[in-house]
């Protein structure tokens, strides 16, 4: 999504979706819920960011920031989402869909305790298995990271 860009609260899910969804779990779930998805091409998830984040005991105690990795992996698990709404399918038990890889990223703001973190992901395009993925997270309106966001989907045995 970019500035302006307005996408319907049409398709909003909590977290029992999210869970339906995505196998990952506490504290590595990094999707509270959506706020809106079209089911096609873009997801607006968010993150909550709180104190008491098990990450924030090592980066840093005195001064917790958000680790940019983390916010990476928040927009590939809302990519994920999307994936799942466009294809109008669920988790198999042979599927697994993994990270593989990010392009472009930049890091625009520190993300801290207190903030609420909104991810925008927009579909690009898919070919044999490898999907492409635009990211934007955002604290307040003011963009935070950006970056290009590959998935890929493979059988396991």
């Amino acid at each position: 999504m970019h500035e302006g860009d307005v996408l319907s609260a049409d398709g909003a899910f909590d977290i029992k979706e999210i869970l339906s969804l995505l196998p990952h779990r506490y504290p590595f779930l990094l999707v509270d819920k959506v706020v809106a998805c079209d089911n096609q091409s873009q997801i607006h998830a968010v993150k909550n960011i709180t104190v008491n984040e098990p990450v924030f005991t090592g980066h840093f105690p005195e001064n917790p920031i958000f680790p940019g990795v983390l916010i990476l992996e928040a927009l590939a698990q809302a990519a994920g989402l999307l994936g799942f709404k466009i294809t109008a399918s669920s988790p198999g038990v042979n599927d697994l869909y993994l990270f593989a890889g990010v392009d472009n990223a930049r890091f625009k703001r520190q993300v801290l305790p207190g903030d609420t973190l909104d991810l925008h992901v927009t579909f690009e395009k898919e070919r044999r298995g490898i999907w492409v993925f635009k990211g934007r997270a955002e604290v307040d309106g003011e963009l935070a990271c950006s970056c290009d966001i590959i998935c890929a989907r493979r059988e396991v045995q």
